[in-house]
Parts: C-alpha cells; structure tokens; sequence
C-alpha cells in the first residue's frame, strides 16, 4: 500500500510563495500520474495541477501562471511551487498518486492560508 507524506503548508501574506512537497512510500507501482487536489471550506474538490509519468502537465485556470508542478520520479516526490499567493487560494490542499493498477491514493491534507 501507498503512503503520501505532505508538507510545506502553512500561512503566508498575499503575494508570497509557498513550496509542497509530497513523499510517496511503500509499495508502489507503475504511477500515471502525481498531482495536488484543494478544498475550501463549503467547497467542493478541485485539481489545482497535475504531472503524468511522461512530463506532461495541467493546471487550474485559476492558478496558470503562478503555480509549477514538478516530480522527482526517482523519488516518487511531487512539488507544486506556489508564487503571487492569493487569499482565494486559501485551502487544504491534497496529494494525489495515480497507479495504473490501484488507481488513486491521497495524502492527509496541508493547510495552506494565505492572508490579505
């Protein structure tokens, strides 16, 4: 079974930068696909961005521009860089790893809180 470590919320100010970073450990097979998943109070889930295991990637609308999505395969790691914050980004934000055989696992959550 798969286990994902988060880390790297926390609060920042408007404007700031945050990195998360997400561990995947255990037995793990073939992954398509890492990515971050967030949600906001009274909100529903929604894919901030996501890296296949051939380099492509997608992002939100909302974020496109101001969040990088990177992966060390050979570390089963995943981060999302996070610049030029904004208070609507406020959230828990999830990690998400996509086997081909399993399907999906999800990490526990970090608070990212970002103040005006």
């Amino acid at each position: 079974q798969v286990q994902l470590v988060e880390s790297g919320g926390g609060l920042v100010q408007s404007g700031g930068s945050l990195r998360l970073s997400c561990a995947a450990s255990g037995t793990v097979w073939r992954i398509n696909s890492m990515g971050w998943y967030r949600q906001a109070p009274e909100k529903q889930r929604e894919l901030v961005a996501r890296i296949t295991n051939g380099g492509s990637t997608n992002y939100a609308d909302s974020v496109k521009g101001r969040f990088t999505i990177s992966r060390d395969n050979g570390e089963n790691t995943v981060y999302l860089h996070m610049n030029n914050l904004k208070s609507e980004d406020s959230a828990i934000y999830y990690c998400n790893l996509v086997e081909a055989v399993r399907g999906a696992a999800w990490g526990q959550g970090t608070q990212v809180t970002v103040s005006s």
